[in-house]
């Protein structure tokens, strides 16, 4: 199992395209808040309901100084065809070998139906303006994680 991530511990950088073939860097994002958040598949019924979720809370989560980047082992087609099905209005990276996912501590051993397997655990992890882990959540549900987020960041609707 990968090594997670504690607050205080410095964010891996990384470099990704995105649903458009655009590289994002964290490191470009200094200066600010970014919610890093990791899902496993695109258009799966759990992954649509978290990222609708983050959408519909990107503008108050913009007012309070974060950034929201959502990371699957999709690749940049897939992420394209679910960003505008689903009209997402932030970056949703590709990291088709799992090596950001490892970085993060979000790629490890699961359990589904009594089988067990390496894949993306369901995770999130806040960068603060200096690069530094300022929360890491793991094992995250899908529905109502970013309202539990948003409570854990002190957002108020």
């Amino acid at each position: 199992m990968t090594q997670r991530l504690a607050t205080g511990d410095s964010a891996p950088d990384f470099t990704l395209l995105d649903a458009e073939g655009n590289k994002v860097s964290l490191s470009s994002l200094r200066g600010g808040n970014v919610v890093v958040y990791f899902y496993p598949a695109a258009a799966t019924p759990g992954c649509t309901t978290e990222a609708c979720d983050f959408r519909d809370n990107l503008a108050s989560l913009g007012a309070a100084g974060y950034r929201v980047l959502g990371i699957s082992p999709d690749p940049v087609r897939k992420l394209a065809a679910f960003s505008e099905q689903e009209s997402l209005t932030f970056p949703l990276l590709s990291d088709e070998d799992h090596a950001v996912a490892e970085a993060y501590g979000a790629w490890g051993e699961k359990k589904n139906y009594g089988k067990t397997y390496e894949g993306l655990i369901r995770s999130t992890v806040v960068v603060d303006a200096e690069g530094r882990v300022a929360l890491a959540q793991y094992n995250v549900r899908a529905t109502g994680h970013v309202a539990k987020l948003r409570r854990d960041l002190g957002i108020d609707r």
